[in-house]
């Protein structure tokens, strides 16, 4: 719709016109909404809220804390986690089943099995 003019006779065009602009706005501003999004699990918590998702007691974070083996921040005399950070920091002191172990060592036995 390039004519500005608007006359009774276009007026039902200019409508449609204006409701597929506004729609298209309104789908810009939906996905615009959803990338700008920060997911809660980015929030900084605290060292309460550590404790309640961790099942460990302040003293033992504030012990990890200070061996450095828990990610965590500092800003001050505060402490800050991540509650992904966290969960990932868990996930990787994951202890591997007799059935992995017995897995990987049957790999390296056929892969060295030949040398």
């Amino acid at each position: 719709m390039n004519d500005h003019e608007i006359s009774f006779e276009n007026l039902p065009n200019a409508v449609a016109f204006l409701i597929n602009e506004v729609g298209d706005l309104k789908l810009l501003l939906i996905k615009e909404n959803a990338t700008v999004t920060i997911p809660s699990k980015k929030k900084p918590i605290g060292i309460d809220e550590v404790s309640k998702l961790i099942g460990k007691a302040k003293s033992t974070i504030y012990t990890l804390v200070r061996k450095r083996n828990i990610p965590c921040y500092k800003n001050g005399k505060k402490l800050y986690f991540f509650e992904d950070e966290l969960l990932d920091w868990i996930s990787n002191g994951k202890r591997k089943t007799m059935e992995e172990l017995t897995f990987e060592s049957e790999q390296y036995k056929k892969k060295n099995s030949g040398k």
